[in-house]
């Protein structure tokens, strides 16, 4: 049997880690790939006929949904209205609708018109739907506790997007986080202990990436890329050698905890394998709070000289930060910009507290009649769904203030100075015609015309003068800034609540 599937990713709406604004600087049409998607295809039969339209790079067509036999969609809970305009569509032709992805494992009861929902992880519920499927008795749900070996996941079908549309690539080493933070639902979709793919089986799939053409930034999209350490260590040097073997084509960027700081070896190794970013959940500055929400990789240490530590072994450090915790007073709201500020983390994404689906802190709130509505999914769109404990209006108005404060030309440009004061830059990458292009469009578009162009021709001949192996991430972080302060500028004037 020989079936035509249309894989659908839908429209990611313009947020903080979108990068919308950048795209225009390097283009490029989208981010990142929908990597779940592309394994998904790899796990459905190889004699079945596959097709994928990321609505973020193209227009999914009235063509394109004729073509299918199956529909499979899958997203994220900030794409959910997407998701569910395209769930209408789709189904308005008559074509079998089955969706997967956390906004689906988490909130199916919204989605009414879904024929199949294949939720957890696929490894396992994809391949019961696909034995039900080709007896004629598919059913509504297919759900499992079971965590998949990951040893066992096939490779993402490349060929099934255009490299040209991204400006990263992302790829999976591990699944889980061992810590327990009350906010998040990584645990939710994907449990406590870290499984990891094994060294030999990251290489190939590095290769195959390699051997399909790509070259640049790649995205370890792991909930905590150091969860396992000792499997990290084992992987490392090989990813080493062959970054080496062949003339370093990839940079990576990745997601971590803070103990990354403890671990010198481990700093090292991810340097030297040209590791050059890394997002850490850093939160707050006031313990209380982080010994609220269960964060206590953070509050056993000094966060100021975690981070330093980490930027002088030569990686960025991205950082979440989040206010409206119970412990949180008036006072948090300079606490966090002077912390900000301090530590020098440019790309800082500061979000009120959300309490997503099913995490122990929505079942907290839920039980304290503290809920009001759904999750937005989104970390900085300035919504709440529960009543804080400081007031609504404080933490808004709060809330604004940090984000008006943090994304001032003046002290975003101050917080580029920090990072270069402190950085030491390892990463190795070849000079790119794209680059020079964006260095060029960044010269017209910021130098020019923006209103940073001061600050911006400070930081390019300070950073040209006084550390030149800093310069591109210079030029990137001054282009980043278009993006932060037109995303800065619609939360400002969005009526929160």
């Amino acid at each position: 049997m020989t079936l035509n599937v249309l894989l659908i990713y839908p429209k990611y709406p313009d947020t903080f880690w979108s990068f919308t604004h950048i795209l225009k600087f390097v283009s490029k049409k989208a981010t990142f790939p929908p990597l779940g998607l592309l394994t998904v295809a790899s796990i459905f039969p190889s004699e079945w006929n596959k097709k994928l339209i990321d609505v973020n790079v193209k227009e999914l067509t009235n063509k394109d949904i004729e073509w299918a036999d199956l529909v499979l969609i899958s997203a994220m809970i900030v794409q959910k209205e997407s998701a569910q305009e395209i769930i209408d569509r789709c189904k308005a032709k008559g074509k079998i609708i089955i969706a997967g992805g956390p906004v689906f494992t988490t909130q199916h009861e919204k989605f009414k018109n879904v024929d199949h929902f294949i939720l957890n992880e696929g490894e396992i519920t994809i391949p019961q739907f696909i034995s039900d499927f080709k007896k004629g008795k598919p059913k509504k749900f297919y759900t499992s506790t079971e965590r998949p070996d990951i040893t066992k996941t096939p490779l993402p079908m490349w060929k099934l997007i255009n490299f040209k549309d991204y400006v990263t690539i992302a790829v999976q080493y591990s699944r889980g986080c061992p810590f327990n933070c009350e906010f998040c639902d990584i645990i939710i979709m994907n449990g406590r202990i870290p499984r990891t793919k094994t060294p030999e089986q990251m290489i190939l799939e590095l290769s195959t990436l390699y051997r399909a053409g790509w070259r640049g930034s790649v995205f370890v999209v792991d909930d905590n890329f150091i969860g396992n350490k000792v499997n990290v260590k084992q992987f490392l040097p090989l990813l080493i050698n062959w970054q080496k073997k062949n003339n370093y084509p990839f940079k990576f960027l990745t997601e971590a905890s803070l103990n990354l700081a403890d671990d010198l070896e481990l700093m090292r190794l991810m340097s030297r394998a040209n590791f050059h970013k890394v997002f850490l959940g850093l939160e707050t500055p006031h313990i209380d709070s982080l010994k609220e929400c269960g964060k206590f990789q953070n509050y056993t240490r000094d966060l100021v000289k975690s981070v330093r530590i980490i930027q002088q072994n030569g990686m960025q450090v991205m950082g979440g930060f989040i206010v409206g915790f119970d412990k949180d007073t008036k006072l948090i709201f300079d606490a966090q910009i002077k912390f900000i500020q301090e530590i020098g983390v440019v790309t800082a994404m500061v979000g009120m507290l959300m309490a997503l689906p099913q995490t122990r802190l929505w079942h907290r709130l839920k039980e304290e009649n503290r809920l009001f509505s759904e999750a937005s999914g989104e970390n900085t769109d300035g919504r709440l769904n529960f009543i804080p404990r400081m007031g609504t209006k404080n933490l808004v108005e709060g809330y604004k203030k940090i984000l008006a404060t943090i994304y001032s030309p003046n002290n975003y440009y101050k917080r580029i100075d920090t990072f270069i004061r402190h950085y030491r830059p390892t990463v190795r990458e070849t000079p790119s015609l794209s680059g020079l292009k964006a260095f060029v469009k960044s010269v017209w578009k910021i130098g020019i015309f923006s209103r940073s162009r001061r600050y911006y021709w400070r930081l390019i001949f300070k950073t040209l003068f006084t550390k030149i192996k800093a310069f591109p991430t210079a030029v990137e972080m001054a282009i980043c800034g278009v993006h932060f302060e037109k995303i800065t500028k619609k939360v400002l004037k969005s009526n929160m609540s």
